[in-house]
C-alpha cells in the first residue's frame, strides 16, 4: 500500500518536542470522549504514550468494534489496521491513519487478483468425476488480518474467515472441520507453525502456493493432496530472525529463555521455547519470576519497552541488531498531532481511511466468524 502522504507543515516541524507533546494532550483535552487514539504494540513511544487504547491487532479490533459513539478513531499503526477498524465501525464514525505511507509489506504480497486467481486454478484442479457426481470437495479460505480489505471481503464471500496471531489456531481448526482444504493467506509462517503444532506435517500435508507459477508452482495430484495451501507471503521484519542467533543466545546464556512471534520462520519458531502474539508475548514475560532472562523475536518497540518496564527482568532482542518495522515507525507524535489540531480546529480529518461499502460488507461478514469463534 502506497498512498501519497502531506508534508508536515513546517510550525508542526520546527516545534520541540515538548511543545509537540503538548499540543496533543491539549488537543485531546479538547476532544474528550469525541476522539480515540488506538495505538499498535510496534509504534513508537513517542506515540503509545498518547494512546487510550494499545495492543495487537486482535484486541484493537475489539475495541474498534465497541467504540459506537466515538465519532473520530485516530490509528496509530498500519493501513489494513486503519482498514479493520472502518469496516468495524458505523458510516457516522471516521478513522484516521497519521500516516499514509504506514502500509504492511506483507498485506502487499496478497493481491486480491492473484488470489482470485489461484483460487479458480485451484478449484479447477480440484474437479473430479466424485465431485462432479455430488461429493463436496471443499476449499475454505482464511486470511491473516493483515491483509488488504479486499482480500478480507473475497474470504467473506467464499465462506471464510480471518484469523490473528492470538486466534489462529481455533480458526484454523474451525476452517479444517468445515472443509477438505484450507487456503491460508498471506503469511506462510504463521500458517506453517499453527498447522504443525495441530499435528500436520509440513512435508506432506502443506504445500507453498507461488502465485506467480502455474497451478502454485505444483502438480493437480500434489495440490488433491495437501490439506493446507499456504500461500507464499511473509512478514520482512520477522525473517531477520534465524536459527543461528537461537544457537549463539543457548551457547552463551542457556538460562536465557527464548519467545518469538509466529511469523518466525518454522526453524526459528521450533527452537524457541514459546512462540505467541505480542499479547501473549508481553504476559509471558509479566508473569515471569523477577531475575528472568528474555530473548524476545519480535518487533523493536515493543522488546524495548518491555525492557523499560520491566527493570527487574532482562530482556534483549532476539536479533544483537533488533529488527524495527519500517512502515509502523513512519507515525510520529508530529504526525497525531497534525490529525488532532485539525479536529480541533473543526477541518475535516485528515487522512481518512474509508473503505467501500460492499467490500465493507463482505469483510465484516469475515470477522464477524472470527469473532464468534473468541
Amino acid at each position: 500500500m502506497s498512498l501519497l502522504q502531506p508534508q508536515l507543515p513546517d510550525r508542526l516541524k520546527s516545534m520541540s518536542d515538548e511543545d509537540v507533546h503538548a499540543l496533543i494532550a491539549a488537543s485531546k483535552a479538547k476532544l474528550g470522549d469525541r476522539c480515540v487514539i488506538l495505538g499498535h504494540h510496534y509504534q513508537r513511544d513517542e506515540v503509545i504514550r498518547h494512546a487510550d487504547h494499545t495492543g495487537d491487532s486482535l484486541k484493537l479490533a475489539r475495541i474498534a468494534r465497541e467504540l459506537e459513539r466515538t465519532p473520530y478513531i485516530v490509528f496509530c499503526g498500519v493501513h489494513f489496521m486503519a482498514e479493520t477498524a472502518d469496516i468495524l465501525t458505523s458510516p457516522a464514525q471516521e478513522v484516521s491513519l497519521p500516516d499514509l505511507q504506514a502500509g504492511c509489506d506483507m498485506a502487499d504480497m496478497a493481491e486480491t487478483w492473484d488470489v482470485e486467481a489461484a483460487w479458480d486454478e485451484a478449484m479447477a484442479a480440484l474437479a473430479t468425476k466424485e465431485r462432479d457426481a455430488g461429493k463436496e470437495n471443499r476449499i475454505v479460505p482464511v486470511t491473516y488480518i493483515n491483509s488488504k480489505a479486499s482480500l478480507k471481503a473475497f474470504v467473506g464471500n467464499h465462506g471464510g474467515t480471518i484469523c490473528t496471531s492470538g486466534n489462529a489456531r481455533a480458526v484454523i481448526e474451525w476452517a479444517l472441520a468445515r472443509g477438505e482444504h484450507l487456503f491460508f493467506f498471506p503469511d506462510q509462517h504463521l500458517g506453517r507453525n499453527i498447522c504443525k503444532a495441530m499435528g500436520f506435517d509440513p512435508e506432506t500435508d502443506m504445500i507453498l502456493w507461488d502465485p506467480k507459477k502455474p497451478l502454485g508452482g505444483h502438480t493437480t495430484e500434489k495440490i488433491r493432496a495437501a490439506r493446507i495451501w499456504l500461500w507464499q507471503g511473509h512478514c520482512p521484519v520477522h525473517a531477520l530472525f534465524t536459527l543461528h542467533q537461537i544457537k549463539k543466545i543457548r551457547a552463551e546464556s542457556p538460562e536465557t529463555r527464548i519467545i518469538v512471534h509466529p511469523e518466525c520462520a518454522m526453524e526459528v519458531v521450533d527452537a524457541a521455547d514459546l512462540s505467541g502474539s505480542t499479547e501473549q508475548i508481553i504476559r509471558a514475560i509479566e508473569s515471569s519470576p523477577e531475575g528472568s532472562r528474555w530473548a524476545v523475536g519480535t518487533e523493536k518497540h515493543l522488546v524495548e519497552r518491555l525492557a523499560a518496564s520491566h527493570p527487574d527482568k532482562v530482556i534483549t532482542s532476539l536479533n544483537p541488531y533488533t529488527c524495527l518495522c519500517g512502515t509502523m515507525n513512519r507515525i510520529s507524535a508530529r504526525h497525531l498531532a497534525w490529525v488532532l489540531d485539525d479536529l480541533v480546529q473543526g477541518r475535516p480529518m485528515r487522512n481518512r481511511i474509508t473503505v467501500d461499502e460492499k467490500t465493507a460488507a463482505a469483510s465484516r461478514v469475515a470477522l464477524d466468524r472470527m469473532f464468534t469463534l473468541n
